[in-house]
Parts: structure tokens; sequence; C-alpha cells
């Protein structure tokens, strides 16, 4: 499957998008501002920036802070289902074939710039399958009904 094509199927999974481009304006004004430090903000964590250089996907949007490389986009999974993969960095890849074989699970994007440690969460979604919903319960054959009133007793 090519990338266009993934990226196709990913986006017909997504549910429940949130986008974080508000927040990550109002930071950078902060930042350009003086009011917010650098060092703040470029605080990416060595298990970040590895998971950049392993699992991540290059964008075409350049560092906001140090001009120098495009940001590289890194999807964390994260859901109670997930056992021992929640928690960590997956490739698109591997996106699909978790949202193909797993239940509802959340993923978080989050953009880093490898140079400068930048980072920011961009967007987080919902994949997998949606949860069947549950079933009323029935009361049991010969169980009475509990009484009921009526708003004029």
């Amino acid at each position: 499957m090519g990338g266009g094509a993934r990226t196709l199927v990913l986006v017909r999974l997504q549910r429940q998008v949130v986008d974080y481009a508000l927040q990550r304006r109002s930071l950078l004004a902060e930042v350009y501002s003086g009011r917010t430090g650098v060092a703040a903000v470029c605080d990416a964590d060595p298990y970040l920036l590895r998971a950049a250089k392993f699992h991540g996907r290059g964008s075409d949007v350049v560092c906001p802070i140090c001009r120098k490389e495009q940001l590289t986009l890194v999807s964390w999974v994260f859901g109670e289902k997930l056992g021992a993969l929640s928690g960590s960095a997956r490739t698109a890849d591997e996106l699909v074939r978790l949202a193909a074989t797993q239940e509802e699970f959340s993923v978080h994007v989050v953009e880093v710039c490898r140079s400068c440690s930048w980072n920011h969460l961009v967007q987080s979604y919902v994949l997998g399958a949606v949860p069947a919903p549950k079933q009323p319960r029935r009361p049991r054959s010969g169980s009475r009904q509990p009484n009921r009133r009526t708003a004029s007793e």
C-alpha cells in the first residue's frame, strides 16, 4: 500500500479528532514575544527523539524555533486493551494494522524537531473497532417490576 493510500485509510478510520493548532499558535506567540523561554519548549525527551528517528514520518513544516529542518511527526498509541503496546510510538502501517485488529484506542500525534528538541502535540484521535453498545438489562422472567408512581400521585 502506497503512502497516499495509507493516509486515506487512516483518515477514513479516525474518529473524535482534536486539533491543537490554536494552542500551538498561542504557545509560539508566547515564545516569539519573549514571555516563554526557548528552553521551556525545546525539551523533547530522548525517548521522543529516538521515536522520531525510527517511527516518525516527515512533514512539510519547518521547525518554528530553529528553522533548521522539517519537523517529524510521531504517533503514540494509548488504550486499555493494547496491553504492552500502550504508550508506544507506531508507524502509519502499524496504525492501520492496529485499527483493523484492536478495540478502540487513542492516537496522539506529536511534532518534534530533531535539531533543537521543539515538540508539541498536534492532533489526537481515536482508531480501532467501535465497542458494541451495552445491552439494557432485562428483568428476569417472573420478577416483579418496581412500583412506579405517576406525577399526579
